[in-house]
């Protein structure tokens, strides 16, 4: 599956953004995508996802209020932020090597260090890195950056304890979905308000697919 991009070239439009990325000590190299998106070539001791074309964004609006919850180093909202004027992520983990591919990128991109949860102090783990910290609900979130028109949600399980209410104002969701034991069971109120509101689609994977992930599910709210 390819990258959706304008018809009217093979690279995602231009943007105009913070400057190019700047700090102590030299550039460090960088990782080019085959859709001209550059990352930081450095070791962590967790993957740097630098593609992600399992998810749908070309009908994000230039006025749309983005948010990526689990950005990774920034794969998806450094290209959703060719798209929209107001793109937030939020990261837990990845959150210093993501604002410097956002500088090195020349876009504008607001970071949350932060996670989605119930409220609690929970244990947030990717890879072989982890981290106690005070998770936050989707209804904080989006009071934090002033709304939400475009979700987008990998989340490692924390997906299902989404309050469905907080999607009132939500147009277009894209999330990973997960099973055990990455995340807890299914919420049916979740998938049930989802099947109410929303003309959807979920990609199953295959049977070699990573332990727990069910698939990526593609919500668009009824007019």
């Amino acid at each position: 599956m390819s990258y959706r991009v304008p018809e009217s070239g093979t690279s995602l439009p231009e943007k105009e953004g913070p400057e190019e990325f700047s700090g102590p000590g030299p550039i460090p190299p960088a990782i080019r995508t085959r859709d001209d998106i550059r990352f930081i070539n450095v070791p962590a001791g967790y993957r740097q996802i630098y593609e992600v074309p399992e998810y749908r964004f070309s009908d994000i609006r230039n006025d749309d209020i983005v948010i990526d919850i689990g950005a990774n180093v920034g794969a998806f909202c450094i290209r959703a932020a060719y798209y929209s004027a107001s793109v937030y992520a939020v990261e837990p983990i990845t959150y210093e090597i993501l604002r410097k591919n956002i500088r090195l990128n020349r876009v504008s991109v607001t970071v949350f260090d932060c996670a989605l949860g119930s409220g609690d102090v929970e244990g947030i783990c990717w890879d072989d890195v982890n981290r106690n910290m005070q998770t936050v609900s989707l209804k904080t979130i989006i009071g934090m950056v002033g709304g939400c028109d475009f979700l987008k949600c990998d989340c490692e399980g924390a997906e299902w304890l989404i309050d469905p209410h907080d999607l009132g104002a939500v147009r277009r969701i894209e999330m990973e979905l997960h099973l055990p034991p990455v995340g807890g069971p299914p919420n049916p109120r979740l998938l049930d308000y989802i099947g109410r509101n929303y003309e959807f689609q979920i990609d199953h994977m295959p049977s070699q697919a990573p332990l727990g992930l069910f698939g990526y599910l593609h919500a668009t709210r009824e007019s």
